[in-house]
Order: structure tokens, then sequence, then C-alpha cells
């Protein structure tokens, strides 16, 4: 199996360095660095990491606008934050734009660690105590209106239907379980769970597990 590639982008030299040799000494294939936003975009376009693990402030742009010109170059690519900022509209900014989890610098490093494996899988990380944040965000953007009751939208012939399995492990999904968490419920395989998951973010035309969730909770699917 190919080791997971990684870029990492930080405007403190140091900091950088540090992050790249834990990846590196962790089995990550580290493909490139970077201390400026516009350079790790057109970096990226070029190395194609699977995950950025990214600083919310760099020198020249925001950690948002890099995320959203990695989205546009690479929109498989999986973006971790990891910042000194845990304020609450630094977090949300970087969701909405699209970044998969969000972690403060003062993490462990073998939390670190596991959050980059996570990532590359497709789950959501966040710091203890900003999932809940985030998650709130969600409810709150889908209480808003125009959010139809059926969660295949049934009612609108142009969106895609779900099975009910499909369904029924989305719904899993937006409770925040793991996918192997889900396996266990519903007795199936962990391979079954993610090919079902894949399945409906095909269907759905969404990128990663957190626009999944967002999704599914819009839809009142988390209750």
């Amino acid at each position: 199996m190919n080791p997971t590639r990684v870029m990492v982008v930080d405007d403190h030299p140091m900091w950088r360095e540090g992050v790249a040799r834990d990846l590196t000494e962790a089995g990550f294939l580290v493909v490139a660095t970077s201390g400026e936003g516009r350079q790790a975009i057109r970096v990226a376009a070029a190395a194609r990491p699977d995950v950025v693990v990214l600083d919310l402030q760099l020198p020249d742009i925001s950690g948002v606008e890099v995320i959203l010109g990695l989205r546009a170059a690479l929109p498989d690519v999986r973006v971790l934050m990891l910042s000194a900022s845990g304020e609450q509209q630094s977090v949300l900014d970087a969701v909405k734009a699209g970044a998969t989890g969000y972690l403060v610098k003062s993490t462990a490093p073998a939390e670190f660690l596991d959050a980059v494996r996570r990532t590359a899988a497709g789950n959501a990380v966040f710091t203890p105590g900003l999932a809940g944040l985030v998650l709130g965000e969600y409810r709150r953007l889908a209480a808003g209106p125009g959010q139809g009751p059926d969660p295949t939208g049934g009612a609108d012939p142009a969106t895609p239907r779900l099975t009910d399995r499909e369904t029924e492990v989305l719904r899993l999904v937006a409770k925040g379980m793991s996918y192997k968490q889900i396996a266990q419920r519903l007795g199936l395989s962990h391979r079954t769970v993610q090919n079902h998951v894949q399945n409906t973010l095909g269907k759905l035309q969404l990128h990663n597990r957190v626009e999944l969730t967002r999704y599914a909770i819009e839809r009142g699917l988390d209750d």
C-alpha cells in the first residue's frame, strides 16, 4: 500500500520542518512544504498531496483563501488545519471553505499523527470541543428556509435517490460515528461501509465526509 502523501504549509520554518520530520518518521510521504499561501497552491498542483496540513495564518493570503485555491486545483485533496487559533469564527470559516478537520497546535504529536491518518481516510477530525461547534453551526444553517423533510430528495426528481442502506449509513455518519462503529452497528464489514459512503458521495456530488455530514444534518438525519 502506498504511503499517504502529505504537504505541510506553515510560515515558521522550525515548526514546518518539525512537523514534516514527525510525519516522515511516522511513515507518511512528505511531498512538499511551503511557507506562503500562493506558493502552496502552485506547488500542490504539481505535488498532488492526499492531505495538506495547513496553518491558518500565512504572510501573503489567509488559510481560508489557500483552502479555496487548493480545492479548485485538487478537488479531492483533504485539508487538515493546524493552527494556534481556536477561535470559533476561524474554525467555522475554515470548515465552510472546505477543510476536513481542524486542530490547535497544542495537540499532542501522537494525536496529530492519528488525525492525519483519519483525515486521509476521509474522517472529519477536530480538536475536542470544536466538533460540537461545527455541528451546531450546521444545525443553525439547516434551520433556515427551504429545507425539505425528505433526506433523499424524493420531491425533487433532480436529486439522486439513495438506497435504504445508504440512507441508514448516512444517518449514522451524521451522528458522528466512525466507519468501524457503523460496521459493528449494522453487522457489515468496514469495506462495505466505506463503499456505501463512497457511493453516496458520488450520487450527491460531495467531496468528503464533512460535506456529507452537513448534507445529512441539513435533512434532519442526525436526530
